[in-house]
């Protein structure tokens, strides 16, 4: 477990920005991961209005960093106008990447190693790449080796049907090695042990669409969007394409399982959609904010990364967040709003029940009593990733922007941010703005 809290106040939020999520192959499939990096890195400082050159740091949380951009948190700063004086670093931790990028960020300052850096997460599922069985690459190489016609004649003559039958990398990055499971088999075994019913799944993943699509018409968070540009053309994304809203549970209700066909509830419905994006916030020393006189959009007060059974890895926000709790000596019902990553409807549900439960907290979390109810008009207001996709590496450093947005247009006080992570971790975050 790590885990730590600021003084408070001591961490700030300056702003930040992100691009439109757009499903995988649709709007920004052109766009690479430094591309989506580079926008948002660019677009935050312009915003804050903080000159790239008095960063001390940028930080990006990818989980599949490209194999000609080793270090992508480094070639897009300095394609966004960063000095090459300033360092750059890619962090991985699954689906928590983004918002690990966020709590280093925020960890260095409250340390005194920065005052100020900019924190990022991206991922562009379009571009993860296919590979192609590891018995190719014998007479692939015997191919290349080839000098002569006859050599090359003989190395195509080695070729079988099977060497060209593709293995989707995300298909095996989604599958976890520990457990054997792949994640939607882990939103299975959840939806069992809870009891969650498929109508409990697709009753939430209909509400994530009615919010999203909400939150578009009553145009609440939109000012944080920033339009990214694609093709020869510089053709406009503007918002995002994940959310339906004519949404309705017949249709959802017609959709097959995929992970348990025969028995199974977790549908591609009710289940977060593959996504292409990418969110930035800049986070500074508080006096450093103030003496510079940037408007402060709220503070980082504390933060957790746990880890549990890798077969039961949805639960990860529950051990978190109690994590959380128990440093800043705050109760559920303290918490005035909730972001809890929509990896699967099962997986948010199974969170909240197990939040619920003597049993669970007294056996899981030796906690005692429940941690408390969360109420479900507390959580995800605006959508979540069911509705709006969920480009891996991004999505922590978005909720984490998404809630702090929020919270200012309510003026509300205390917000959590969590993730389930695959492998059986869980991370939370705890904003304040007062």
């Amino acid at each position: 477990m790590v885990a730590w809290r600021t003084n408070n106040g001591s961490v700030a939020v300056l702003g930040g920005v992100r691009t439109p999520f757009s499903k995988a192959g649709t709007d920004m499939r052109q766009l690479a991961l430094t591309d989506l990096a580079r926008a948002v890195m660019r677009e935050t400082l312009h915003r804050v209005g903080w000159p790239a050159g008095r960063v001390d740091e940028v930080v990006l949380g990818n989980v599949v960093m490209p194999a000609d951009a080793a270090n992508p948190a480094r070639v897009a700063a300095v394609q966004a106008g960063v000095p090459a004086q300033v360092p750059a670093l890619t962090l991985q931790r699954n689906c928590a990447s983004g918002m690990e990028a966020v709590a280093y960020a925020a960890s260095s300052i409250h340390t005194g190693q920065a005052q100020i850096v900019l924190a990022v997460g991206a991922e562009s599922m379009s571009n993860i790449p296919i590979l192609f069985p590891e018995e190719t690459l014998e007479p692939m190489a015997r191919l290349a080796k080839a000098k002569t016609w006859s050599q090359k004649l003989g190395a195509l003559a080695a070729f079988r049907p099977r060497h060209f039958r593709p293995v989707p990398a995300i298909v095996q990055g989604l599958t976890d090695p520990l457990c054997g499971l792949i994640m939607g088999k882990t939103a299975e075994v959840l939806a069992q042990e809870f009891s969650i019913t498929r109508r409990d799944q697709d009753e939430f993943a209909l509400e994530s669409h009615r919010r999203a699509a909400r939150a578009v018409e009553q145009r609440h968070g939109g000012d944080h969007v920033v339009t990214v540009y694609v093709g020869d053309h510089f053709d406009p994304v503007t918002a995002d394409n994940g959310p339906r809203p004519n949404q309705t549970m017949e249709a959802l209700a017609r959709l097959r399982p995929v992970f348990d066909r025969r028995d199974g509830t977790v549908t591609v419905g009710n289940s977060c959609q593959i996504t292409d994006g990418a969110a930035a916030v800049l986070i500074a020393d508080e006096e450093v904010a103030r003496a510079q006189g940037l408007e402060v959009l709220g503070h980082i007060r504390a933060y957790a990364t746990t880890a549990h059974d890798p077969m039961r890895m949805g639960l990860g926000p529950v051990h978190a967040i109690a994590q959380v709790l128990r440093m800043t000596g705050l109760t559920l019902g303290d918490i005035e709003l909730f972001e809890i990553n929509e990896a699967f409807a099962a997986q948010v549900l199974a969170c909240i029940r197990a939040m619920g439960s003597d049993s669970f907290c007294r056996e899981q979390l030796g906690h005692g009593p429940a941690l408390g109810d969360l109420p479900l008009e507390r959580l995800n207001v605006n959508g979540g990733a069911i509705a709006l996709g969920h480009p891996v590496g991004a999505t922590g450093a978005r909720i984490v922007l998404d809630l702090l947005m929020e919270m200012r247009r309510r003026d509300l006080s205390l917000g959590i941010a969590s993730l389930c992570v695959a492998g059986g971790q869980g991370t939370a975050i705890l904003l304040e703005r007062n």
